[in-house]
């Protein structure tokens, strides 16, 4: 029996409390040792929920007793995943780092060079790859069902009108926060994985609430190199909730409204496993419709059951990584092509042009 590979977790916000940790103790091979905390209420709640697991102060702790560990896994504010990744890969650890690796392009590119120079795995968390709207969606374009894809619509709409404060609303660019670099980390992320690079970016990046400090509700329009149009939208402002995904295709669309629910069930504190059978499967209510000429609101097409969500699955893959020297779920440098855009995206709202990369 191949013994499991040792996890040093940093940060225990929501990051590491809601997705990180269950999900490392939830993956056969992985064993969650040691988390980087110095909050008591934090420790606690940590200990109540993995009993063995063991605690440092700082992140320094770690690299000193790195012959210890098979993996770092960074879940703390996104200011910090630069520095403590490189940190790690120097110390001679893997690494997991949450989305957005980094502010820059250019600074994901410098930590891929330094993996690759220590001979070393590096990971970006894009567990959105792994909801089950999506899912759905890479089958559908698998079979063609869809005809070929004109224009894909995202959306990771909140009604938050109240701000909650924090490093994310923060107006410092040191921080790295807003909608932009948060939600549309993934939704960039999804169009890129699904449609390839973009060579055209336009943006509307606007802060909607009284006091806010960043963005808050942002609109992105990709061209890809293949032709397809994506338009992403990230906000906490949306009064009313429009679909999560509508993809219009020369044959047919699909259109899907509401998250997937594997977020809400850990926040809830259920786990994957045995104990959830069902884990990441959503309710035939819930499933998205595909069909023309019709809106599915008014029955149009045909219900599409939802393929569950699997986010246990993107740990899975990087302990197989690890073990078998194969590429990670998530390469750096498919991070560095979302920054990429990000970053066109922010020019493009600022100076109030289309920003043209290279393709």
């Amino acid at each position: 029996m191949k013994s499991a590979l040792r996890v040093g977790l940093v940060g225990y916000g929501l990051a590491g409390s809601v997705f990180h940790a269950p999900l490392i103790a939830a993956t056969e091979g992985l064993a969650l040792d040691t988390i980087v905390t110095s909050s008591p209420e934090r420790r606690e709640q940590a200990r109540a929920e993995f009993p063995g697991v063991r605690f440092a102060e700082s992140p320094e702790e770690l690299w000193e007793r790195s012959g210890e560990l098979d993996l770092i896994v960074v879940a703390s504010p996104n200011k910090t995943h630069v520095p403590l990744a490189a940190a790690a890969l120097r110390a001679g650890l893997p690494v997991v780092v949450d989305k957005p690796v980094a502010g820059t392009a250019a600074a994901a590119r410098e930590l891929a060079a330094l993996a690759e120079e220590r001979g070393l795995l590096i990971s970006v968390f894009q567990n959105r790859r792994w909801d089950n709207d999506f899912r759905t969606l890479r089958g559908l374009l698998a079979n063609g069902e869809l005809g070929t894809v004109q224009r894909f619509e995202s959306r990771f709409e909140r009604w938050r009108p109240q701000l909650k404060g924090g490093w994310r609303e923060s107006g410092d660019p040191q921080e790295i926060g807003g909608l932009l670099y948060d939600l549309g980390s993934h939704v960039v992320d999804q169009a890129l994985t699904l449609f390839g690079p973009a060579v055209r970016v336009y943006a509307e990046v606007d802060v909607r609430r009284p006091g806010a400090e960043t963005d808050d509700d942002t609109f992105i329009a990709l061209t890809h190199a293949g032709g397809v149009r994506s338009h992403l939208y990230v906000s906490a402002t949306a009064a009313q909730l429009g679909p999560r995904f509508r993809v219009l295709g020369s044959r047919a669309g699909y259109v899907k409204y509401g998250l997937d629910p594997q977020e809400a069930a850990l926040r809830e504190g259920r786990r994957p496993g045995p104990e959830e059978p069902a884990w990441g499967v959503e309710p035939e209510s819930a499933w998205g419709r595909v069909g023309a000429g019709e809106s599915p609101l008014t029955g149009g097409g045909r219900p599409l059951a939802t393929v569950p969500g699997d986010y246990p699955a993107y740990y899975a893959a990087v302990e197989r990584a690890l073990r078998e020297k194969t590429a990670p779920p998530v390469t750096v440098e498919e991070a560095a092509a979302t920054l990429d855009v990000l970053e066109a995206a922010l020019r493009s709202a600022r100076e109030g042009v289309t920003v043209e990369l290279a393709s």
